[in-house]
């Protein structure tokens, strides 16, 4: 049996599950009669981590972002983890808005995140390791 126990308190999202709901939001947005004309585009990109929105209109703009804060509800990822950028003029007349996908924990939340930890009084160190929290204990409860 090990001496320490330990935990990790990390906050990824699953890329996968990200793209099957970018692939149905795209798929509802061009079944839907009012966005039907809009020729609104949304792509993922993994490596930057982030989803880029191309519609013609702020209504457009603004329903192609519910819809797809729906299908990450749907697909069991949190909504909090999508950081929207302002919307911004593209070519021909278009909006562009950018939406950035927050993958772990950042130092100042880590910080906070550990000052709890240790307020709780509980038997256990708490660690900053990157962007995640590595919590040991001696005894499990």
């Amino acid at each position: 049996m090990a001496q320490n126990h330990s935990m990790d308190i990390v906050s990824e999202i699953d890329l996968q599950e990200a793209d099957n709901a970018v692939n149905q939001a795209i798929k509802e947005i061009h079944q839907r009669y009012d966005l039907k004309d809009s020729n609104t585009t949304i792509e993922l990109n993994k490596k930057d981590k982030n989803i880029i929105i191309n519609t013609r209109d702020d209504y457009s703009r603004k329903a192609s972002i519910d819809i797809l804060q729906s299908k990450f509800i749907k697909r069991g990822i949190s909504i909090k983890a999508l950081k929207m950028d302002e919307p911004e003029a593209a070519a021909n007349g278009r909006l562009r808005q950018k939406l950035n996908l927050l993958n772990g924990i950042s130092k100042d939340d880590a910080k906070i995140i550990t000052k709890m930890i240790k307020e709780s009084k509980l038997k256990v160190n708490a660690q900053i390791q990157d962007e995640q929290i590595r919590v040991q204990g001696s005894k499990i409860d």
